[in-house]
């Protein structure tokens, strides 16, 4: 997952051993995406985000992988749900420049299973952020994002913008023992690295974010610790070195009460529910 190597290596150094940070800009004309929103963590990128449905009262919320939680990495197969937390993170500006520490007292909803993410609900609301920062929260897209739309994946961590396209999806994404449904895979040239774990996926067109940046291929292994293998319905697995790869997030709007909390027992939710 797209997390250790970036506990290593400082900016500077990577930058010098891959020569990029950007991926190559899309051919179709896009919605220029800023680092406004996103959030630097201190070991992976994040981002201030809202439901499609949320009002400027509610409490604000941070998401990040899973993988990113500050517990460690969770089992396969656990899910967590309205537990406490105390972590927090760094709220950026358009240009990178810290606006203020943002605190989260509860984690809403995480998982490394059939998915990759931890969605925080943070001690501000929405309007607090937004008048004392100038703070907009990006929205969660309600629907599926399409094959070859361009994304932009923008990094609180490195604070740097990748700018890809969606290349197809993975029906089943394995990495040592966690397994991932319907992922992201971006085009071959997209190159994000460890840190950008948690980077919102914004879709360059709406805006609005259509995933989340987890893992990619190091060293072309198959199905082991940074190094996600594609699964084949007959169970055939193939790795690609260099393939990076997201998770979506429309997810979360298919479980959401009229109260906007996360009701797993919903019809048609797709949230991992937990093992028992």
């Amino acid at each position: 997952m797209r997390l250790r190597r970036a506990l290593a290596l400082g900016a500077a150094a990577v930058a010098a051993a891959t020569g990029i940070i950007a991926g190559p800009a899309p051919a179709q004309a896009v919605t220029a995406t800023t680092l406004a929103s996103t959030i630097a963590l201190s070991n992976c990128s994040a981002s201030l985000v809202r439901y499609p449905s949320s009002v400027s009262s509610d409490r604000a919320m941070m998401l990040t992988n899973g993988h990113c939680y500050e517990g460690g990495f969770l089992s396969a197969g656990q899910v967590l749900q309205n537990r406490t937390s105390s972590r927090s993170g760094t709220l950026l500006n358009a240009s990178g420049r810290a606006l203020a520490t943002v605190r989260a007292d509860r984690i809403l909803y995480a998982t490394m299973t059939g998915t990759d993410v931890t969605l925080y609900r943070l001690t501000s609301t929405y309007a607090t952020l937004s008048s004392r920062y100038g703070a907009t929260a990006l929205t969660i897209s309600a629907s599926h994002p399409a094959a070859g739309a361009s994304i932009a994946i923008p990094s609180g961590y490195w604070k740097e913008i990748w700018n890809c396209s969606i290349n197809g999806f993975v029906s089943t994404l394995r990495e040592d023992v966690w397994t991932w449904h319907d992922s992201i895979r971006y085009d071959v040239n997209c190159d994000t690295i460890h840190g950008t774990s948690g980077s919102p996926l914004v879709d360059a067109s709406s805006g609005q974010i259509v995933g989340i940046n987890n893992t990619g291929n190091d060293d072309g292994q198959m199905c082991t610790l940074n190094n996600p293998c594609e699964v084949d319905a007959n169970g055939t697995t193939h790795a690609y070195q260099g393939q990076s790869y997201g998770e979506q997030t429309y997810w979360f709007t298919t479980c959401l009460t009229s109260t906007r909390t996360i009701d797993l027992t919903k019809s048609g939710c797709l949230l991992t529910k937990p093992a028992n």
